[in-house]
């Protein structure tokens, strides 16, 4: 299959913001919406919209976990605003990133940091604050709090103090690229970033290039090289793959391909911008869990040679589709703990 690259233009960016100025969406409980093409069936009619300008009162207490836009500004929701402009603070990862989102809608909010570095720390405060009866906002510097951003602590925490907490859906760069893939949606897996470790990121990539739902991954473009060569490796290189980059922004870019021509491809390139790598599932049947039969010999020819029996275990499970625990329940029954020989 040839490798294919799609290129489209986004008007609006969250930097740099654009010049058309966007209406104040608190200025009143209805917006007006024309339609000026000449083709449209529709022309000067106001439709109603629901209001945007709310109280505090109306609002329940709690954290509010706000999806906001992963470029492009017009990506956020009416009750995203909303909720921005109603609460007592808006928890940011990077509060300078932020303050040109609320500049640009005009939200006078106080924000306070809240990231992977400060999260332990900030704990005690905003719980005080919820339990206060406060509307504690959270956002990410893009997409949804608590999908590879922080977040997921501060939830965790909130539910075993039963502190309300609610979402405001919105961008989301996994479901953005998984929708225009053209890779099957029905089933699909979310990787996130691979661990830093060798080891532990190949073992990742092992146990995704089995299954059959298609699976999705954050890159960091300086480890794009990294992750085609050691996928093309594993998964194979004719596996079909989606490189989605810079998503909803100016340079917004879908590469198409297999792994094998992805890593070709990408070789003498230094991509920027966050990268969303989707690699389809595997069409091949799973192999059929090996017998028991099978595993002990297998064990007995590595222990006769000398491996430990861990060592033993690891290899024979890394080499069938059977599971380490079982391999390992086997080898006690069969040899006894002899994991110092």
């Amino acid at each position: 299959m040839a490798a294919q690259s799609f290129k489209t233009l986004s008007p609006f960016l969250l930097s740099p913001i654009r010049s058309r100025k966007l209406p104040s969406v608190f200025s009143s409980s209805t917006c007006s919406v024309r339609f000026s093409h000449s083709t449209s069936n529709v022309s000067s009619d106001e439709l109603p919209c629901a209001s945007t300008s709310t109280s505090k009162s109306e609002l329940m207490p709690g954290l509010y976990l706000v999806s906001t836009p992963i470029g492009n500004l017009e990506d956020i929701t009416l009750r995203a605003l909303r909720i921005l402009k109603s609460a007592d603070v808006i928890l940011a990862e990077d509060t300078r990133h932020s303050s040109k989102l609320l500049h640009h809608y005009n939200i006078k909010t106080p924000l306070v940091s809240y990231h992977k570095f400060n999260e332990r720390e900030r704990e005690a405060s905003i719980l005080k604050r919820l339990h206060e009866g406060e509307i504690v906002a959270l956002i990410s510097d893009a997409g949804t709090p608590g999908i590879s951003d922080p977040g997921t602590e501060l939830v965790k925490m909130c539910a075993s103090e039963n502190v309300a907490v609610t979402p405001v859906p919105g961008p989301s760069a996994l479901i953005a690229a998984l929708s225009v893939s053209g890779l099957p949606t029905n089933e699909f897996t979310f990787v996130g970033f691979l661990p830093k470790r060798t080891s532990s990121r190949r073992e990742r990539l092992q146990i995704s290039s089995k299954a059959a739902a298609t699976q999705i991954f954050f890159v960091p473009p300086h480890g794009i090289h990294e992750f085609l060569n050691e996928a093309s490796a594993i998964f194979g290189d004719s596996r079909s793959c989606v490189v989605a980059r810079e998503i909803t922004k100016i340079h917004e870019e879908f590469w198409r391909g297999t792994l094998g021509e992805a890593n070709k491809h990408f070789l003498g390139l230094r991509p920027k911008g966050e990268i969303t790598l989707l690699i389809e599932g595997t069409t091949v049947l799973g192999e059929d869990t090996p017998s028991e039969a099978h595993l002990e010999l297998e064990l007995e020819k590595l222990i006769s040679s000398g491996h430990c029996l861990s060592s033993a275990v690891k290899l024979v499970s890394v080499a069938t589709s059977a599971r380490k625990k079982d391999v390992y329940a086997l080898a006690l029954r069969l040899y006894g703990n002899r994991s110092g020989s």
